[in-house]
């Protein structure tokens, strides 16, 4: 491996982890290990998804996620209900209805209901984890000013939305570019996530930094787990699979 393959990055995550999802993560899951050689990835913990499956309530499923945070798995606060119940205006509404499906939980979100909720979220998944969470990551990625200004004081190191990964604290700029990811929900949007793959498979192997995000709903289209598995395997030639702790270990602000 050359000395500018190992300073080139791979960030993969699991989304939307929680009971009503394990066994579609454990699929995820196995495909990232066999694929990154090991547990060099993140899982995106949602503590109550949709407010219909309780992590606080499922004793098994705590098992098994402190098992993995054991084995190496980054564990990430993921919202919290990962539903957005805020009537929207202007851009976030243009955001809410095309970027998600409803799940935009923390794009309309005040400053102090943000705050608790990454807290509560915080504090639940690292009673279960037995150690520190890795950082937040909103729903869909979609963050309003009341969820920003909550970040700067919520102790969650690392954030990323579409097409950045920065330090909360102070907003530090760890890596830049887009992140692949697909879409189950509908023919277009998976036909569409399909071509933005491949076409990252042949335009992103130069980036320094390369993220890698899969959901749940993937594993019900084998065109999106053949397409999810081609592109680990061609960033994996390339760039050394990493954690998101590792961006401010050994690289450079980009």
């Amino acid at each position: 491996m050359t000395e500018n393959t190992r300073q080139k990055r791979l960030l993969a995550s699991i989304h939307d982890v929680g009971p009503a999802s394990e066994r579609a993560v454990v699929q995820l899951a196995d495909l990232f290990q066999r694929r990154l050689g090991g547990p060099s990835f993140a899982m995106l913990v949602v503590p109550n998804h949709w407010g219909r499956h309780p992590l606080s309530e499922d004793r098994a499923f705590q098992r098994r996620l402190r098992g993995w945070a054991e084995a190496g798995i980054e564990m990430f606060v993921h919202g919290w209900y990962h539903k957005d119940e805020v009537r929207h205006r202007g851009a976030a509404q243009f955001k809410a209805r095309h970027m998600t499906a409803g799940e935009g939980e923390f794009l309309g979100l005040d400053e102090a209901t943000a705050l608790s909720r990454m807290l509560d979220g915080k504090a639940l998944i690292e009673d279960v984890i037995g150690r520190p969470t890795a950082g937040f990551i909103a729903p869909a990625w979609l963050y309003g000013e009341g969820a920003r200004a909550a970040l700067r004081q919520a102790g969650l190191p690392i954030v990323e939305d579409h097409w950045r990964v920065w330090a909360a604290g102070d907003g530090n700029v760890l890596a830049r570019g887009p992140v692949v990811t697909w879409a189950s929900r509908s023919a277009a949007r998976t036909a569409s996530s399909l071509a933005f793959a491949a076409l990252a498979r042949t335009a992103l192997p130069l980036t320094r930094t390369v993220r890698i995000a899969a959901h749940p709903g993937d594993v019900t289209k084998p065109a999106l787990l053949a397409s999810i598995d081609a592109t680990l395997r061609r960033f994996t030639a390339t760039h050394t699979p990493s954690r998101y702790r590792d961006l401010g270990r050994f690289m450079a602000p980009q």
